[in-house]
């Protein structure tokens, strides 16, 4: 499908049907996209507990957060939920939420939009930095705070923003763990 790019009618760009991402096989992928999705989310809790002394309590709490997560996320856009927990204490040290933002009232011009971002963050909130980056699937704006990094990533032929939205709620958002955020946005492409 192609579609003429926002204040060029000259310039077509295809609009890409999908987008590959390189995530570490550590991270349980649950397609929200899916009627299943609640039960892939109920397979990840039950595995982590799985030879851990866990009352049915706390697997309980585990997944009512989760789920609400996923629900939050899926009201608005999300299309994937990926979670990593590593710890022998069962904590969820990273998860990370793909949603598309489309263009509404949103700035189409990755630096706008960083400039619209600043403007909507209150007075002293945790946030370290915004920024414009250039991504290998294009430009992208990228939120960093204490436990959070967000790209904002503008889609091919100006329809919106593919929004990964990492976060670390244990570790802190710096050092490996913010590489490794890096990273899995860097392999973002798009599928034609």
């Amino acid at each position: 499908m192609k579609e003429t790019a926002p204040g060029d009618a000259s310039s077509r760009v295809e609009v890409p049907s999908d987008y590959r991402l390189l995530v570490p096989r550590e991270w349980f992928r649950i397609d929200l996209m899916q009627d299943r999705w609640r039960a892939q989310l109920k397979t990840f809790v039950d595995r982590q507990a799985e030879g851990r002394r866990v009352s049915g309590e706390l697997k309980q709490d585990v997944w009512v957060t989760l789920r609400n997560t996923a629900e939050a996320g899926r009201a608005r856009g999300a299309m994937e939920f990926f979670l990593l927990t590593t710890t022998r204490g069962g904590g969820l040290p990273a998860s990370l939420l793909v949603s598309v933002t489309p263009l509404g009232d949103t700035p189409v011009e990755p630096e706008k939009y960083a400039a619209w971002l600043e403007l909507r963050e209150p007075e002293g909130s945790r946030r370290q930095g915004v920024s414009v980056v250039e991504l290998p699937a294009g430009a992208a704006v990228r939120v960093l705070d204490a436990t959070t990094l967000n790209f904002h990533v503008l889609m091919p032929g100006g329809v919106g923003y593919l929004t990964l939205s990492f976060s670390a709620p244990l570790t802190g958002m710096s050092g490996p763990m913010e590489q490794l955020c890096d990273a899995i946005a860097g392999s973002l492409r798009w599928v034609a």
